[in-house]
């Protein structure tokens, strides 16, 4: 096979892609997701809801592509919806944002987190801590930047962080705090001391802290804390999150970026050479979206904690120990009582075995930590209450 030299090797091994013998391999959410297509299993691997999300966010969509809202948006995005980012900020958590210069669109979270970090990270001195088990973008991005990556383990069963381990990982080589808050995959959602104790180094050290908070609005128990709202923490953070969870418009792909204006406009130095722009009629969308009532957001929240409830409760009584989430899509189970010795080969093997497709936890770590996570798998809850239902059933045949 033709060697091909340029930094795409070390993305793909930084996202644990490249096999024992070089060859590269699709990422386990694609492996998974074909899996499920081919043995007509129950998807609750990938992170995708269901079912369509509001009318009315639906709706500005369908009129902004007849009323031709169709070509290049401006760079930082339609001004309505960076308007709406900074009355979203406002509105549910205190937050004051210029949205000329505060606020940037990006093409997802995911876009946003590759701008930023490929913006902020200056060669391979700099150091990005990441919590771990970390969603795998992550890792690719930070290989692709040149960077190293340093991970703070996430132990079974609440998935909080040791502050030890936090306060090791932090140096004055540190240029960037990484901070998935609810986290994905493990459903956590971090302390008061934990966020604390992440402003507290950034500033000892001198690191910007990027917050990746897409499912800030699926948090089952409280309010969401952003890390911007801690005292000290706005003039070094940059806050990152999408309409994708929020309003079931994954396929969209319409993400912002909010914080300080010289950190922003470090961004999108960079986010302007990668996508450019995308989703013209999406974006005044997601506007509508975000102005939405109360009532909406504390609605999705209650609807998934019932599904993350029906979810758990099927997976105890297939014979799994269970990990109950505090947000996110996600639940985290220990298959060892079911004779996992090895997530990932779990996981090849239940859909033969249950008709059902899970994610090894193992996907979503280093290797040296894998032993770790050897046994964990992460199912989904994102999905209609009788799929979780005949899931629960199906699962429940395994005993």
């Amino acid at each position: 096979m033709r060697q091909i030299p340029g930094a795409w090797h070390r993305t793909a091994a930084g996202a644990g892609l490249v096999g024992a013998d070089g060859a590269i391999h699709p990422t386990i959410f694609a492996e998974m997701s074909a899996l499920a297509a081919r043995t007509g299993a129950i998807n609750l691997g990938q992170g995708f809801p269901d079912e369509d999300g509001p009318a009315e966010v639906l709706e500005t969509a369908r009129a902004a592509i007849a009323n031709g809202v169709n070509q290049y948006p401006p760079g930082r995005g339609i001004p309505d919806l960076l308007s709406a980012v900074a009355e979203h900020q406002e509105r549910f958590y205190g937050l004051h944002l210029d949205p000329a210069r505060d606020v940037v669109a990006t093409a997802g979270a995911t876009e946003g987190l590759a701008a930023a970090l490929l913006a902020l990270v200056d060669g391979p001195d700099d150091e990005v801590v990441v919590f771990e088990p970390f969603y795998d973008s992550y890792a690719a991005v930070v290989a692709l930047s040149g960077a190293r990556l340093v991970t703070v383990p996430l132990r079974w069963p609440d998935f909080q962080p040791d502050l030890d381990d936090l306060r090791t990982a932090v140096t004055d080589r540190t240029r960037v705090i990484l901070v998935n808050d609810p986290h994905n995959p493990t459903g956590a959602v971090f302390s008061a001391e934990v966020r604390d104790e992440v402003v507290r180094l950034a500033d000892r050290h001198d690191a910007v802290i990027v917050t990746d908070e897409v499912y800030e609005h699926l948090v089952f128990d409280g309010a969401h804390v952003p890390i911007a709202t801690l005292p000290g923490a706005w003039e070094r953070t940059l806050t990152i999150s999408s309409g994708g969870k929020t309003f079931s418009t994954t396929g969209w792909k319409i993400g912002w970026i909010s914080g300080p204006a010289d950190l922003v406009d470090a961004v999108l130095a960079v986010k302007q050479f990668l996508t450019y722009v995308n989703g013209s009629p999406f974006q005044p969308a997601i506007a509508t979206g975000l102005r939405l009532p109360d009532a909406f957001f504390g609605g999705i929240a209650a609807t998934l904690r019932a599904k993350r409830d029906l979810l758990g409760e099927g997976l105890r009584n297939a014979g799994f120990d269970v990990s109950t989430p505090a947000g996110s899509y996600f639940t985290v189970a220990d298959a060892s009582e079911l004779g996992a010795v090895d997530a990932a080969a779990f996981c090849r093997a239940l859909p033969e075995r249950a008709g059902v497709v899970a994610i090894p936890l193992t996907a979503f770590v280093t290797p040296g930590r894998r032993a770790d996570y050897a046994t964990l798998v992460r199912f989904a809850a994102c999905k209609r209450v009788e799929v979780l239902e005949e899931a629960a059933s199906r699962l429940s045949r395994m005993r």
